[in-house]
């Protein structure tokens, strides 16, 4: 019913910053709360920020809390993640997932329904 992609990623060198979109399409009568996940390599998928549909609420893993921005502009269908001071464990390919639990607020990914193929992100020391 919505597909997702992915656009930002990018080189930066440490301390720089990337605003990844998440643009979604489709149809759709759903309103889904949206998360965004990492993966580097030789590790499991991670969550990085979630928000509810009506952007109220917020979620963040305490590695990038105070650094990284979730939002989003529904009128434009899409989601943002703002990542400042970036760092070189912040290294991997960033996915946008989607979720019809319009409340939901988390990191499990078994919550999610759809997701994006990713984005690479890579910040140098």
């Amino acid at each position: 019913q919505v597909q997702l992609v992915e656009s930002g990623g990018g080189l930066v060198q440490a301390g720089g910053s990337l605003r990844l979109s998440c643009a979604a399409s489709g149809r759709t009568f759903r309103s889904y709360a949206m998360g965004w996940f990492r993966q580097a390599p030789g590790k499991e998928r991670e969550s990085v920020a979630a928000i509810t549909w009506s952007g109220g609420r917020t979620y963040y893993v305490d590695s990038v809390k105070g650094r990284f921005t979730i939002s989003r502009d529904n009128a434009k269908n899409t989601v943002y993640l703002q990542m400042n001071s970036l760092k070189p464990e912040d290294t991997a390919v960033y996915y946008c997932a989607a979720t019809a639990q319009s409340d939901y607020v988390g990191g499990r990914k078994e919550v999610y329904d759809y997701w994006g193929p990713g984005t690479q992100v890579t910040v140098s020391s």
